[in-house]
C-alpha cells in the first residue's frame, strides 16, 4: 500500500485501488460519526457536508498522514531508483491523502467495517473536531467581501490531473475578471474553496490584490 504508480511497471500494484475503496470508507466513516451526534435543527445536509468535506480533506488527510508517520513508511518504500522524486512525493498533499486512504482501504479489507470505522474516527478526531469548531467556507466569506463594493467572482476549471479515479482539479477565481487566486483540489469544490482562499489573502491589506 505504500507502493507509488511510479515506482512500478504494473498499475494495479500501486495503492490507487486501495485508496478508491478507503475514500469510500473514510467519508461513510465521518458521516456516520457525525450524524446521530448533531440535532438536526442545527445540522442539516448542506452544513453537515461541508464539516464532513472539512474534516476529510487533503489538508486533513495530511495531517493524518503526518501523525501516523506516513512520509517515513513511503519513503522507506521508495526504490533507490527513485532518488529526489520519493523525497519530492512524500512531501505532496495528494499523494499522502491517497496513501492514508489507501491504509484505510487495507484495513477495511482486513478487520471489516466497524473496527476500521472506530479507528478512522480516532484518527481524524482533531480534524473532526476542529471543523466542528472552526468551519471554513472561504467562498461564502469572498463572496460576502465582494458584494460590500457590488463586485462578483468567477470560478473556471483551468486544468484536471491524474487518472479518472484519482483527479485532481485546478480552478481559478477570478473578480471582475481578473485572476485573484487558483487552487488544486480532489474535487471541484474542495479546488474552488482554495482558489477563495488564495483571492481573500490577495484581497486582504497588504496583499496582491
Amino acid at each position: 500500500m505504500f507502493t507509488h504508480a511510479s515506482w512500478t511497471q504494473r498499475r494495479v500494484d500501486s495503492y490507487a485501488r486501495l485508496a478508491f475503496l478507503g475514500d469510500s470508507v473514510l467519508g461513510l466513516a465521518v458521516t456516520a460519526h457525525l450524524y446521530p451526534r448533531l440535532e438536526a435543527e442545527r445540522f442539516g445536509a448542506g452544513r453537515l457536508t461541508k464539516i464532513r468535506a472539512q474534516s476529510v480533506s487533503g489538508p486533513a488527510c495530511r495531517e493524518v498522514a503526518e501523525r501516523l508517520g506516513v512520509p517515513e513508511r513511503l519513503r522507506a518504500a521508495a526504490p533507490d531508483a527513485a532518488g529526489a522524486t520519493a523525497d519530492a512525493l512524500v512531501e505532496t498533499e495528494r499523494v499522502l491523502a491517497s496513501v492514508v486512504e489507501a491504509v484505510i482501504g487495507a484495513c477495511y479489507l482486513d478487520a471489516g467495517y466497524e473496527r476500521t470505522a472506530q479507528a478512522v474516527v480516532e484518527a481524524f478526531a482533531p480534524e473532526i473536531d476542529d471543523a466542528l469548531r472552526n468551519p471554513v467556507d472561504f467562498k461564502s466569506a469572498l463572496q460576502e467581501q465582494l458584494a460590500r463594493t457590488a463586485r462578483v467572482v468567477d470560478y473556471a476549471i483551468t486544468g484536471e490531473l491524474g487518472p479518472p479515479h484519482d483527479r485532481t482539479f485546478e480552478v481559478a477565481a477570478a473578480v471582475d475578471g481578473e485572476p485573484l487566486g487558483r487552487g488544486r483540489g480532489r474535487s471541484k469544490k474542495q479546488a474552488e474553496q482554495e482558489a477563495a482562499r488564495v483571492a481573500l489573502d490577495a484581497l486582504a491589506p497588504g496583499g496582491e490584490g
